[in-house]
C-alpha cells in the first residue's frame, strides 16, 4: 500500500503516530544480533580449538575470515541497497548471515584440514551476508529521521555493538558449557532467521508504511528525512545534478591528508574492537584460567563499559561544541582521551588478580567508547557530493584491521605462547590513533572536491573544439 502524501498538509507540530521509533528499534535489535553472530567464533573458540585440535595461527585466520570478505564486499553492498532497497536487500542480508551461522555448527562432523576450510569458508559467507548492514542503518535512518533527531538515532544503533556483547556473551558461554560448542550456532543462527521475517513484517519505506500517520510522515520530510529514498519514481529538479567519477573521486578523498589520517586513524581504533571480538574470551579462558562460562560473563562487563564510555565521549563532545570550541578540539579531545585510556590494557601483563584484569579490560573499553567517534568526524569532514563513498572508505580502513588483528595476535601467541606482547601490540594502536589525531589530520573541517565532481549540464556539453 503506498500512502497518498500531501507536502503541505498540516501537522508539522507533534506527530499522531511515532512508526520511526519502531524502525529504531528493528535496527538496534537486528544489529545486536549483527554482533552477536559476529562473536559466536569467539565464544565458542576454545572449545572449537579443543575440538577440532587448531592451531593458534589457525584460529587467527578463521577468526579473520569474516572481515576479508566484509571489507570487500563494502561498495557492492552499497550498491545492493540503491538498487533493489533497503528493506529487500537487509532482509536478505539478515537471512543468509543467519543462515551460515547455523551451519557452522555442521563443522564438528568433519575434521582436520575439511573442517578448517569449512568454518573458513562459512565465516567469508557472513561477513559477505552482513556487508550491506551498517550502511543499510545508515540508509534507513535518513530516510526515517529528520535531521534534529538522526544523530542519536544513529548513536543508538552503533550502540547495539556493546549491547550485543552485554547481553548475548553470558547466554552464549552458558550455551557452551551446557550443550557444547554447536549450539551457540543453532541457537543464534536461529534467532536471526526469525528476526529476518519479522523485519520483513516490519520495515518499509517512510512513503509506503501502513502505519505512518500523514503528519509524522509530514514531520519527519520537513525535518529533512529523504522519505522518498526508495521510491520507485525519482524526483526532478532544475538545477543541473552533481555527478562524480568514483575512481577519480576516491583518489581524491586518498591524497587529502586529513581524511587519510581519519581513515588509518579508524584502522588503530577498530583493531581494539576486534581484539574484544575475537580473542579475548581465548585470552580469559588460556591466560587466565576462567571457565567458558564464566568468561561469557566476564566479556560482557568491557561491553558494559564500552557501551558507557561510546555515551561519554558523544555527549562530552557536544558540549564541547555548545560551550563554544571548535570542532577539531571538541572531537580530537574525547579521542586522545579515550585512546590514552585503552593503553591500559598493557598493564594487565603486570597484574595477577583476575578481578583487577577485568577492571583494567573495562576501563580500557571505555576509553575505546570514548574514543569511538570517527562516523562524527566524517560526517564532520565528508564532501556533500562523496559522503556515502567517504563513509564506505572509513568502513574499508576500519574493518581491515579486522583481518590483520585476529592474524598477527595468533603469530603472536604461535611465537611466544602467550598474550603479552599480544596487549602491547593492541596498546600500540591506540597510540597510533592518538598520533594519527594530533599530528596527521590537522584542523577537522567539510572537503570540497575539486577534481572529481561534475554537473549533469557539464557533463552534456559538446567538447570545445581544439
Amino acid at each position: 500500500m503506498t500512502m497518498a502524501k500531501n507536502p503541505s498538509a498540516t501537522g508539522v507540530g507533534a506527530p499522531q503516530s511515532r512508526v520511526r521509533y519502531l524502525i529504531l528499534f528493528m535496527l538496534f535489535a537486528i544489529t545486536t544480533i549483527n554482533y552477536a553472530d559476529r562473536a559466536t567464533i569467539s565464544i565458542a573458540g576454545p572449545e572449537i580449538v579443543k575440538a577440532l585440535g587448531l592451531t593458534p595461527v589457525q584460529m587467527g585466520y578463521i577468526f579473520s575470515a569474516f572481515a576479508w570478505s566484509y571489507v570487500i564486499a563494502q561498495l557492492p553492498g552499497g550498491w545492493l541497497l540503491d538498487r533493489f532497497g533497503s528493506r529487500i536487500t537487509y532482509f536478505f542480508s539478515i537471512f543468509f548471515w543467519s543462515l551460515f551461522t547455523v551451519l557452522q555448527g555442521t563443522v564438528g562432523f568433519l575434521a582436520g584440514g575439511a573442517a578448517v576450510a569449512m568454518l573458513f569458508a562459512l565465516r567469508l559467507l557472513v561477513g559477505l551476508s552482513e556487508a550491506p548492514s551498517f550502511p543499510g542503518n545508515s540508509r534507513i535512518t535518513s530516510a526515517w529521521f529528520p535531521a534534529s533527531e538522526r544523530g542519536l538515532a544513529a548513536a543508538l544503533f552503533n550502540a547495539a555493538q556493546y549491547f550485543a556483547t552485554v547481553l548475548f556473551a553470558p547466554i552464549m558461554g552458558w550455551l557452551v558449557h551446557t550443550y557444547g560448542w554447536q549450539s551457540v550456532f543453532y541457537c543464534m543462527g536461529g534467532l536471526g532467521i526469525v528476526m529476518a521475517f519479522v523485519w520483513l513484517q516490519t520495515v518499509y519505506p517512510p512513503n509506503n508504511h501502513p502505519r505512518i500517520s500523514q503528519s509524522e510522515y509530514n514531520y519527519i520530510k520537513e525535518g529533512g528525512a529523504l522519505v522518498d529514498m526508495d521510491s520507485a519514481k525519482g524526483t526532478t529538479t532544475a538545477a543541473p545534478k552533481a555527478q562524480v567519477d568514483t575512481l577519480a573521486c576516491i583518489k581524491e578523498l586518498l591524497g587529502n591528508r586529513m581524511l587519510l589520517g581519519v581513515y588509518i586513524a579508524q584502522y588503530c581504533i577498530t583493531t581494539l574492537t576486534y581484539f574484544f571480538l575475537t580473542w579475548f574470551p581465548v585470552y580469559l579462558v588460556q591466560e587466565r584460567g576462567m571457565t567458558i562460562l564464566k568468561a561469557g560473563f566476564v566479556a560482557s562487563i568491557p561491553a558494559i563499559a564500552g557501551f558507557l564510555g561510546g555515551v561519554t565521549g558523544g555527549f562530552l563532545s557536544d558540549r564541547m561544541i555548545k560551550a563554544g570550541y571548535s570542532i577539531s578540539v571538541a572531537r580530537k579531545t574525547p579521542i586522545v582521551l579515550g585512546m590514552l585510556c585503552a593503553t591500559s590494557m598493557i598493564l594487565c601483563n603486570y597484574i595477577e588478580t583476575d578481578m583487577l584484569v577485568v577492571a583494567i579490560m573495562a576501563l580500557s573499553f571505555f576509553g575505546k567508547g570514548v574514543g569511538a567517534l570517527g562516523w562524527a568526524v566524517v560526517s564532520d569532514t565528508s564532501p556533500k557530493e562523496a559522503g556515502g563513498l567517504s563513509g564506505g572508505l572509513f568502513n574499508t580502513f576500519g574493518n581491515i584491521a579486522g583481518i590483520t588483528t585476529p592474524i598477527i595476535i595468533g603469530y603472536i601467541l604461535q611465537a611466544t605462547g602467550h598474550f603479552s606482547m599480544a596487549l602491547v601490540f593492541v596498546g600500540a594502536n591506540a597510540l597510533g590513533a592518538i598520533f594519527c589525531y594530533l599530528v596527521v589530520v590537522g584542523e577537522i573541517k567539510r572537503v570540497t572536491l575539486t577534481k572529481s565532481v561534475h554537473t549533469s549540464s557539464e557533463l552534456a556539453s559538446p567538447a570545445p573544439a581544439a
